[in-house]
């Protein structure tokens, strides 16, 4: 048996100069499913620690009862202070709910170095928006004042998009935007958007009084409970109530199941 082996190798590896060409196509081929597999992988792996860093225990996510995510959302102004004012919100020293009214449309901006456009999401906050999320800073610039048609850009953004410059003006919608900051979010997926004032948003886009989502700051992580139950108890409601890490872990498992199955089937 042994002297077979030999000896088909031996022939095959004689053969080697006469299959040359068909044994390096197969090699290319192998080598380049596996870069492009690996590649997909990456993403995947990307989406989910991008998201897991953006979720904080003590912070909850409002949507409208049935929405998955905040594009199939929609919650009217009136409902806002009520949400506000039920149990387990936080509140600052003068008394004011610790809340942030959002919306966002999606607006084409130019790829850095590639000459095409792609598609960047512009989001609407409320005043409070930076004290719901501890870890925003404005790196350079400074923060949108509330009432303009100023925005900020997240620092991911800023190196993903051409143009997006402080100091610089974009025109998206029938608005001229001015970008007066650039903010980090320590690596969470709001480092990828562009922020602007919420009801400055509303009326260039033709929005009315419409949000898509709220976020509330809790008293804490254990006052989710009592938050969602108060507004699952007044009738004047029909809202989905999450925590954030909660929220982002479901976008994230979905996201990583929709890329990874792209890749495996390519």
């Amino acid at each position: 048996l042994s002297s077979q082996v030999r000896a088909v190798t031996a022939m095959n590896l004689r053969n080697l100069p006469q299959r040359a060409t068909s044994s390096a196509v197969a090699v290319v081929g192998v080598a380049g499913v596996t870069l492009v597999l690996v590649a997909v992988l990456s993403i995947a792996e990307g989406f989910r620690a991008a998201l897991e860093l953006s979720g904080s225990e003590d912070v909850a996510i409002v949507l409208r009862s049935g929405s998955t995510d905040e594009l199939t959302s929609g919650l009217q102004q009136g409902i806002v202070p009520v949400i506000a004012d039920a149990a387990g919100v936080a509140r600052q020293p003068d008394g004011a709910p610790v809340v942030s009214p959002e919306l966002y449309v999606v607006v084409d901006v130019p790829i850095r170095g590639k000459g095409s456009a792609a598609n960047a999401p512009l989001r609407g906050v409320g005043p409070l928006a930076a004290s719901i999320r501890r870890e925003l800073r404005i790196v350079e610039g400074r923060m949108f004042q509330p009432g303009t048609s100023e925005v900020i850009v997240g620092d991911g953004a800023a190196q993903q998009y051409e143009g997006l410059v402080v100091g610089r003006t974009v025109r998206w919608g029938t608005t001229t935007w001015t970008i007066v900051g650039r903010f980090t979010d320590g690596g969470g997926v709001a480092e990828s958007e562009i922020w602007s004032d919420a009801r400055v948003l509303q009326q260039a886009y033709k929005r009315g009084s419409l949000f898509q989502s709220l976020r509330v700051r809790l008293q804490s992580p254990a006052a989710l409970v009592a938050f969602r139950d108060a507004l699952a108890a007044d009738p004047r409601l029909s809202v989905r109530v999450e925590r954030e890490t909660t929220f982002y872990a479901e976008q994230s498992a979905f996201l990583r199941s929709l890329v990874t199955s792209a890749g495996w089937a390519i």
